[in-house]
């Protein structure tokens, strides 16, 4: 059994890491801005620690004691919330506090939600560079998430970590299946999905047995 962090644990990513984690028996440590928000996390047992992912200082004392930190933190839940209060630099700040907060801490092992925006299309290009595939006023946001992963592979450091990223059609509605296929930093064809609970199934594998290390993968079915 393992002790897990996760930071986003309010979230669609985090709840589906949550459920696998504890469902294969892991202790899991739910960490959310506002704890008031969440307090069906509490009721079910889950100790839910205050945390912002991007506080350096007091990421070490949140994680400490944990084998393995789950990051499934996002500023942005849709265009329709629009870009007026989102930070350019909010995956770089988190990666940077929690490649330090964890080697401070002990614990090695971090997992990282992506996004398929940042794969290689079939024309080499990043989705996020084709307008066809990918929405202009969703940029930003993914100009962010990709200064992040660039951050991750920039750092040297000795926290292991590794990014899974999903296709664009990740479903919440779909049910688990245990089953997954992983890839590089090609964008699988479409029509390629998963569901969340899928998702979840890959991180949760990977921190129970790690294949993978300090890389970028994705992950569909």
């Amino acid at each position: 059994m393992s002790r897990i962090v996760i930071f986003g644990a309010g979230g669609r990513a985090g709840r589906a890491v949550m459920a696998e984690a504890r469902d294969r028996g892991h202790h899991v440590t739910a960490v959310v801005r506002d704890p008031g928000r969440h307090r069906d996390l509490a009721a079910e047992g889950v100790p839910v620690v205050r945390g912002d992912v991007t506080d350096a200082a007091r990421i070490p004392s949140i994680v400490r004691g944990h084998e393995a930190v789950v990051h499934a933190v996002t500023p942005f839940s849709g265009p329709e919330q629009g870009f007026a209060d989102l930070d350019p630099e909010f995956f770089v700040k988190a990666a940077d506090a929690l490649l330090h907060g964890l080697a401070e801490s002990g614990v090695h092992r971090l997992l990282v939600v992506g996004l398929f925006a940042n794969l290689q299309g079939p024309d080499g290009r990043p989705v996020m560079d084709d307008p066809a595939a990918f929405p202009p006023e969703i940029r930003p946001y993914a100009a962010a998430h990709t200064a992040g992963l660039d951050r991750l592979r920039a750092r040297d450091s000795v926290v292991d970590w590794l990014m899974l990223t999903p296709p664009a059609l990740l479903r919440l509605d779909s049910p688990r299946t245990g089953r997954y296929q992983v890839g590089g930093e090609t964008a699988p064809p479409a029509p390629a999905q998963l569901s969340y609970a899928d998702l979840a199934v890959a991180m949760i594998d990977e921190i129970e047995t790690p294949r993978h290390h300090r890389t970028r993968i994705s992950v569909f079915s």
